[in-house]
């Protein structure tokens, strides 16, 4: 028998009933969907098929490592074409990336792509940023560097101008029936009563009228964006097919885009519902058997209770994967208020997960960042939501006396405090204002803690060279792409910044330095492995967060002792650790490290990493 014989074996079982569950004991279909999982085993390349899968295989957490540092771009921004970002991958291995996100590439309509969102062709790459050839080219040349590539899979919809949307506005009802067609507003407005609003300002309702049909069609995101029916089998097989073809271009990391919203039922709110972890787990089954060397990461842009149940159980696994957006929100949150204790509450939460379960972290990325805290906790402490959130806002705009920061509003709805901010982190911690010092300052120590945390931590590209705001989309001849804010931080990649990264007399140097050497030290320490045991320290102090790690294997053990000042001024305190009782080293400086009766200083936005073997 042929390994994929073997491996669908394993999982038929499970794959057929859950298959029926969905489908009604489709045995067409589900025959179908075995063939298509034969077919694009035949196709994957040798190269794949053999050594990566095979190798991938032996090691199934090759992802948990502490060595892996991911970075996301923008073809276009970084390097303007695939060939673009292959001739500088030299700067790539520089910053230390073993995991390059290429933010989404694929096909999409000139004006109404929604920042390459709005697929209207799954095997192709966008012309301006070359071919598919060119990906699988890239991605072959980063295998080679012990690089793995993600890239987005948009599953829950397609553009208005995918074959399929096209045949369908021409009235082809095979084609209707893949996706929520409706002959008028009567069941859509039973719909509205239970969906929100994904971008009430700038797309609101979730249905559009199509002229060229004559109906209504379902558009949770944008007009042009239409949500695909998987309750017919005929979607869920083609796409499926589609996500395994970008595997075999050499793709290691299926990003599953907006997964929540891929069932519709009447009468819920269409997010989050139980089809959708069948479809996932059936997905991620699909990957084990055809491409054992991929992993899905899962994009849940929502609260713990619902993020964490997509990593299935360890019986029955369904994304690999999955960002932790609470702790993202939650630290600029602390930012600005220069409070821990919000902090601290989300981090109890994330230390007590099972270890096997690997979190993408980062400060920043493409999108923005939406303030989805903890309003209840907060609640606790007199803060109104409403009003936080435009604290918030209004903090990190710069508008709030004595705040260096620098960003802007996306989607601003006054009457529901929705506004969500956009910015670089380098704007965001200050450096376009007048103190660069304190600003590179608290933008070092946000990056040593994104690196304390267990799971994957991902740069968004410019992040390690401080790149700032680039205000220059305000003029941009395409209007969708002036009024929207999201621009101000998808800004070209400014070389002759890099060119400054070995220069610690700039911002740029400074940056760019700790980062290295922040990166460095977490890939030559277990301690920083994801199944090393992690837990609060108590400080005394709301400004100061303390976090403890300790890692133990037959031959070395190690802990170490994290502490973070969010205020900007010198904060002293005590720690609930023995600082005697092992002898510890200042990671940065490999000094010793010495306190006076267990009392610590740190200056304003500092922070101390402490090692100390066992």
């Amino acid at each position: 028998m042929s390994d994929f014989d073997n491996r669908l074996a394993v999982h038929y079982d499970e794959l057929k009933w859950l298959y029926f569950e969905l489908y009604g004991q489709d045995k067409q279909a589900f025959d179908y969907f075995c063939s298509m999982l034969r077919k694009c085993w035949e196709e994957r390349p040798d190269y794949l098929k053999h050594d990566l899968d095979d190798a991938r295989a032996e090691v199934p957490d090759w992802y948990a490592g502490n060595d892996i540092l991911g970075m996301m771009m923008y073809t276009e921004c970084f390097a303007k074409t695939l060939q673009g970002i292959k001739s500088h991958l030299d700067y790539i291995q520089e910053c230390g990336v073993t995991y390059l996100h290429l933010m989404p590439l694929l096909d999409t309509p000139k004006g109404r792509s929604d920042g390459g969102y709005a697929v209207s062709d799954f095997r192709k790459v966008r012309p301006d940023l070359g071919t598919m050839a060119d990906l699988a080219d890239l991605s072959r040349e980063c295998h080679k560097n012990g690089i793995s590539v993600c890239l987005d899979f948009v599953m829950n919809h397609t553009s208005e101008d995918h074959e399929w949307a096209m045949r369908a506005k021409r009235g082809e009802k095979e084609f209707q029936d893949r996706y929520f067609f409706f002959d008028n507003w009567e069941i859509p407005m039973q719909f509205e009563q239970n969906l929100p609003e994904v971008f009430p300002t700038t797309a609101p309702g979730n249905f559009t009228y199509n002229n060229e049909s004559g109906k209504v069609v379902m558009t949770t995101f944008y007009p042009y964006q239409w949500d695909l029916n998987y309750r017919n089998p005929v979607v869920f097989n083609d796409m499926t097919e589609n996500m395994l073809y970008l595997c075999n271009q050499g793709i290691d990391i299926i990003r599953l885009d907006a997964v929540p919203y891929i069932w519709k039922t009447l009468g819920t709110n269409c997010r989050n519902l139980p089809q959708v972890h069948t479809l996932v787990r059936i997905m991620r089954m699909a990957a084990e058997i055809v491409c054992p060397g991929t992993l899905l990461l899962g994009e849940v842009v929502m609260e713990p209770s619902k993020v964490v149940p997509y990593f299935g159980t360890v019986e029955k696994p369904e994304c690999n994967m999955l960002y932790n957006v609470t702790t993202m929100a939650s630290t600029w949150h602390t930012v600005a208020t220069q409070d821990t204790r919000l902090m601290k509450h989300q981090l109890e939460s994330v230390f007590a997960l099972p270890k096997q379960y690997v979190f993408l972290n980062y400060l920043r990325c493409h999108d923005d960042i939406g303030w989805g805290l903890d309003y209840p906790f907060l609640r606790t402490f007199g803060i109104d939501e409403v009003a936080h959130k435009k604290y918030l806002n209004d903090y990190f705009k710069g508008d709030f006396k004595g705040s260096p920061s620098r960003g802007e509003t996306y989607n601003d709805a006054p009457e529901l405090g929705d506004a969500r901010m956009c910015g670089t982190t380098a704007s965001l911690c200050g450096l376009e204002s007048d103190d660069k010092d304190s600003a590179v300052k608290l933008d070092i120590m946000l990056h040593a803690f994104l690196l304390t945390q267990s799971g994957i931590p991902v740069l968004y590209s410019g992040d390690e060279i401080g790149q700032l705001n680039d205000y220059s989309y305000h003029q941009s001849p395409d209007p969708d792409k002036a009024a929207d804010s999201r621009y101000v931080h998808r800004g070209a990649f400014h070389w002759e910044d890099a060119a400054k990264r070995n220069d610690t007399n700039t911002p740029q140097g400074r940056i760019f330095t700790a980062v290295r050497r922040l990166m460095m030290l977490r890939d030559t320490h277990t301690v920083f492995a994801n199944e090393a045991d992690t837990w609060l320290i108590e400080t005394g102090n709301n400004q100061v967060l303390g976090i403890g790690r300790y890692y133990g294997e037959k031959t070395k053990k190690e802990k170490m002792l994290a502490f973070f000042n969010f205020s900007s001024e010198t904060q002293t305190f005590r720690t609930s650790e023995d600082l005697g009782a092992f002898g510890y080293t200042n990671m940065m400086t490999g000094a010793r490290f010495s306190a006076q009766a267990g009392t610590i200083t740190l200056e304003g936005h500092g922070f101390l990493w402490l090692i100390a073997e066992m």
